[in-house]
């Protein structure tokens, strides 16, 4: 099955490029991707737990490297998150005037490029798939972008190119610490291992901090942020809704599945570095993001922030706070890919989406005012949405996190001032909300009308993961809790 889920866009992507009709591709690539996810996701045995699903091809014997698929609970949120986003992202691509196939095919290659990070359980792959994704995010801006694409495309590339080449050395580094007779690409079985302290306590400072940094990069951990707005404000809605909802989820996973369970006295080690720039995160690009007047540039901020909760639940170390920073990983990716794509539909009206040419959007297209609308509570962490859930499991994990008594302090110092960036989303949401949607109507607003049917539900369908989610969060946290608890040191 996880075969199948990592070949349709792959194959989709290859179909596209050799001339098969790139938009009734991508689309039915994609609607069987998700269909095939949740047929994975239900047959999933969560009684048993542990990784399931499991293929194995060994390429190199000497080295115990193999292409090597498996999925656990946390595994599988991710491929929803991915192939949710995916289907969403081709449903609303506009009309595309020129190397229309080269565009879907690269939109695909990103969600295989994520599938594969989702899906591997080989340090190897699990890097190069990654990999795999830059290239074509590369392409979408530089080519499809609007604004300064071109300056847009080559920052974004040379940030991650330098987190991945970070993340490489750490890889390499946290390989080599490991005792010889336990060496291996295996994930999986480094999870059982990890158990037995594999790396003494005084040498995972250096490999933890690597890590840390490279996958920090890839996630816009500040202060090396900067190039998470420009390149979503210059990105094609579709670019921007993978990138910004499953791609940069990456980063947060990989430190989720090797930092946590095999670096745990690094963590602990580095754990006040964290806390200072993840409150960097919450307060000070928060603030920020209240000084944007552009709803691209403010989406990419509000995306930059929010990542600050889940390096607080990831940093917490405990069950709780994991579990919210996985949970708030899915709902943040739905969240920000929906308001995403609406920035999309708005950008024909006015290519720079500035607040003040828009105005009463919600009395000429009223269901772009209600979606808009949801997915802005949403993002604040309104009760009944994913976000508000996750959010309180990520602050309760926080306040008693797992962590030598002299750092608790710290930690609910950290938790106190990530509880006033509730207060700053809320500032900058609902203004730009009521700049938008109400008042009288503006100039880059009189020609809008609300998206045609069709184009409305892939919008329906992210919200209505994101109620289902948060009305029913115990659903996925019993898919989640059991693999989080399974990665924490004994």
């Amino acid at each position: 099955m996880l075969n199948l889920i990592l070949s349709l866009p792959i194959l989709g992507a290859i179909a596209i490029l050799l001339g098969a009709p790139a938009r009734k591709t991508a689309l039915g690539v994609s609607a069987a991707g998700l269909l095939a996810t949740l047929i994975a996701l239900m047959g999933y045995d969560r009684a048993q737990g542990g990784f399931q699903m499991v293929y194995s091809s060994t390429l190199v014997q000497a080295w115990d490297l193999k292409y090597l698929l498996a999925a656990d609970g946390l595994s599988l949120v991710m491929l929803l998150l991915t192939s949710l986003v995916t289907l969403a992202a081709v449903w609303l691509t506009p009309t595309i005037e020129r190397r229309e196939n080269l565009f879907y095919a690269c939109v695909l290659l990103i969600a295989a490029g994520a599938t594969g990070a989702f899906a591997s359980q080989d340090l190897f792959f699990f890097y190069a798939f990654h990999e795999l994704a830059l290239i074509p995010t590369f392409l979408l801006i530089g080519i499809w972008g609007s604004g300064e694409r071109r300056a847009a495309a080559w920052k974004i590339t040379i940030y991650l190119a330098l987190g991945s080449f970070i993340l490489l050395v750490g890889l390499v580094d946290l390989y080599n610490a490991l005792p010889a007779e336990v060496r291996t690409f295996d994930m999986m079985k480094l999870q059982k291992a990890a158990s037995a302290t594999l790396i003494p306590a005084a040498a995972q400072s250096r490999p933890y901090l690597f890590l840390l940094v490279g996958f920090g990069i890839l996630i816009s951990l500040f202060p090396f942020h900067s190039w998470a707005p420009d390149a979503y404000a210059s990105a094609p809605t579709p670019a921007a809704m993978l990138h910004a909802g499953v791609l940069k989820k990456f980063g947060l996973y990989g430190l989720i599945r090797l930092a946590i369970p095999l670096l745990p006295a690094g963590a602990q080690q580095w754990a006040w570095l964290l806390l200072i720039l993840l409150v960097g995160n919450i307060i000070y690009v928060g603030l920020v993001t209240i000084a944007q007047r552009r709803i691209d540039l403010m989406l990419g901020y509000s995306s930059v922030m929010h990542m600050g909760y889940i390096f607080l639940g990831i940093a917490s170390a405990n069950a709780i706070g994991l579990s919210g920073a996985a949970l708030l990983m899915f709902a943040h990716g739905l969240s920000i890919a929906l308001l995403f794509a609406m920035a999309g539909l708005l950008r024909p009206h006015h290519a720079g989406l500035a607040f003040d040419r828009f105005g009463g959007i919600g009395k000429v297209a009223p269901f772009l005012g209600a979606a808009f609308g949801c997915a802005a509570f949403a993002s604040i962490g309104l009760p009944g949405f994913a976000n508000f859930a996750s959010e309180t499991l990520v602050f309760f994990g926080a306040f008693k996190p797992a962590v030598p008594a002299e750092l608790t302090g710290k930690f609910q110092l950290a938790t106190t001032f990530a509880l006033w960036g509730v207060v700053i989303s809320a500032v900058y949401m609902l203004r730009a909300y009521r700049s938008v949607f109400l008042g009288p109507v503006g100039k880059g607003a009189e020609a809008l009308t609300d998206p045609a049917a069709n184009l409305r539900w892939p919008l329906i369908l992210l919200l209505a993961f994101l109620l289902y989610a948060g009305f029913f969060p115990g659903n996925l946290l019993s898919y989640l809790q059991p693999s989080i608890e399974a990665l924490l040191p004994k």
